[in-house]
C-alpha cells in the first residue's frame, strides 16, 4: 500500500464505506493526512451514498433529551428493493458540545455533508454549522436582528453553496417588530418604524454577517430546500402570480419562481404543503387531511410547464396512533363533536431508485410512499420524536475555512 501513488490511494479509499474511512484515520499518519485533504473530500463526495440524517429527540414536545442525537441512515440497494441501514456507532450526541448542551436545535438544511442548525427559543437565537462525519462544528456570530426576550419575529433560513463561487452561505430573513433604541422615548418609536423585514447572509470563512436589505415578500417555512444554486420557499402573497420564491447563492438576489398550476394552490382542502428535492428535482407535496398526497415534480428546473402531478391515496395505511395527524380538541358546551386541528406537516425527504418516496410525518413517523402502486408502507426504525433531512456524508473539514474557529465534539 505504501508503494502506491497517492492518487491511486485516494481512489481506493474513497470507494470504501464511510465507517471504514473513519477507521482509516487511525491506521497511520499518512492515511490520516490523505483522508483529511480537501482533494480527497471532493473525490469522495462524488461517490457519497444517499441517506438520511435523523435528528432524534426522546420527547420534543416536553423538552426532554435536548439538543438530541444525530443518527445517520444509509439507503442500501438490494436485489429487488432498497433498505434503510442505521449503525449506532455513527451516532453523534450534540450535547457533547458545551455550547449546545441546553440548546433546542432545528435542522435548517444540509449541503455536501455540512449541516446548518438554528437554536431557537424565547431567549436564544443562534446558528451553527456541523459536519457529523468529521465531528466538527462552528458557532456563527450574532446577527443584526435576532429574537430575545424583547423581540418577536418570524425567522426563515436557507443553506447552500454557490455554483460558481463555491462559497457556502447561510441566508436568513427576519420579519418582526424590534424594540426601540434606549434613547427613543416618543410614541412614534413604538410604531411601524420598528417593524422590519430584512435579510442577512453569512459566507463561511468570512466571520461576519452581511445585510441584504429589505425583503419584498413574506416567506413561509423554517428552511428553504437547496437545488441548482438556489434556496426555495413558499410565498405568502395571494395576489402574486407565482407562489414560490428563491434566493440565488451566487448573485445573492431574491426572485419569484415558477410554481405548480393554480388549481393546487386554490384548493381550500389542502392541509399542509412542503418543498423538497427528490432525485435532483424540485418537489412540492400537498397533503389533504392525511387522506391524499399530491406530488408536483418539476422535471426541468425553472420551466413552469414541466411541473408533473402524481396523486397517491392513503388507503393502505394502518391507522395507528402514530399516524393520526390531528389531536382532538374537546368542544365547549353546546357542541356535539370535537374539533380536529392539524398538528404537524408531512413532507418528502428522499426519492428511491424504485420510484417510491421516503416521507416524514414530523416528529412521529417515517414511511415510504410508492407512486407506482399508490400504496404507503410504514417503518419502525426510530421511536418518536425526530426530524429527518436528506444527507450525503462528506469529509469536508470545517477547519479549512479561514476566519473560522472549528471545534470538535
Amino acid at each position: 500500500m505504501e508503494e502506491l501513488p497517492s492518487h491511486i490511494m485516494v481512489d481506493i479509499l474513497s470507494r470504501l464505506p464511510v465507517k471504514t474511512i473513519v477507521h482509516c484515520n487511525c491506521v497511520c499518519k499518512s492515511w490520516r493526512d490523505l483522508v483529511s485533504d480537501s482533494h480527497f473530500a471532493d473525490i469522495h463526495l462524488l461517490r457519497s451514498p444517499a441517506g438520511l440524517m435523523i435528528h432524534h429527540m426522546k420527547d420534543m414536545r416536553h423538552g426532554l433529551d435536548i439538543p438530541g442525537v444525530l443518527r445517520w441512515v444509509e439507503i442500501k440497494d438490494e436485489l429487488d428493493h432498497q433498505r434503510l441501514h442505521h449503525d449506532p456507532v455513527m451516532n453523534l450526541d450534540l450535547g457533547l458540545a458545551p455550547v449546545l448542551r441546553d440548546a433546542k436545535l432545528l435542522q435548517v438544511g444540509s449541503v455536501n455533508g455540512l449541516m446548518c442548525f438554528w437554536e431557537f427559543g424565547p431567549n436564544s437565537d443562534n446558528t451553527y454549522i456541523c459536519n457529523p462525519i468529521t465531528r466538527e462544528y462552528l458557532s456563527l456570530p450574532r446577527k443584526k436582528y435576532y429574537k430575545d426576550g424583547h423581540a418577536n419575529g418570524v425567522i426563515i433560513y436557507g443553506f447552500g453553496v454557490g455554483l460558481q463561487t463555491k462559497e457556502y452561505k447561510v441566508i436568513r430573513t427576519f420579519r418582526g417588530r424590534i424594540p426601540p433604541k434606549p434613547c427613543e422615548t416618543s410614541r412614534q418609536s413604538l410604531g411601524l418604524q420598528n417593524l422590519v423585514q430584512e435579510a442577512e447572509v453569512y459566507t463561511i470563512g468570512t466571520g461576519q454577517w452581511r445585510s441584504l436589505g429589505h425583503v419584498p415578500y413574506c416567506l413561509s417555512g423554517q428552511h428553504g430546500p437547496f437545488l441548482n444554486g438556489n434556496a426555495h420557499w413558499f410565498l405568502l402573497d395571494k395576489d402574486s402570480r407565482e407562489k414560490l420564491f428563491t434566493f440565488n447563492f451566487d448573485k445573492e438576489t431574491f426572485q419569484l419562481f415558477p410554481s405548480p398550476p393554480c388549481d393546487a394552490m386554490d384548493d381550500e382542502e389542502i392541509d399542509c404543503q412542503s418543498l423538497s428535492v427528490l432525485k435532483g428535482c424540485l418537489c412540492q407535496c400537498d397533503t389533504y387531511y392525511a387522506e391524499e398526497f399530491r406530488f408536483w415534480v418539476m422535471k426541468e428546473y425553472g420551466v413552469k410547464k414541466s411541473w408533473h402531478k402524481v396523486v397517491v391515496i392513503a388507503t393502505s395505511v394502518n391507522r395507528g396512533p402514530d399516524w393520526e395527524l390531528w389531536d382532538p380538541v374537546y368542544p365547549p358546551e353546546g357542541l356535539n363533536s370535537p374539533v380536529r386541528l392539524n398538528w404537524d406537516p408531512v413532507y418528502p425527504v428522499e426519492g428511491l431508485n424504485d420510484g417510491s418516496i421516503l416521507m416524514v410525518y414530523y416528529g412521529q413517523l417515517l414511511f415510504k410512499c410508492c407512486l407506482e402502486t399508490k400504496t404507503i408502507e410504514t417503518t419502525e426504525l426510530f421511536e418518536r420524536y425526530f426530524n429527518a433531512i436528506a444527507y450525503r456524508p462528506s469529509f469536508l473539514r470545517l477547519e479549512r475555512f479561514e476566519s473560522e474557529r472549528a471545534q470538535v465534539f
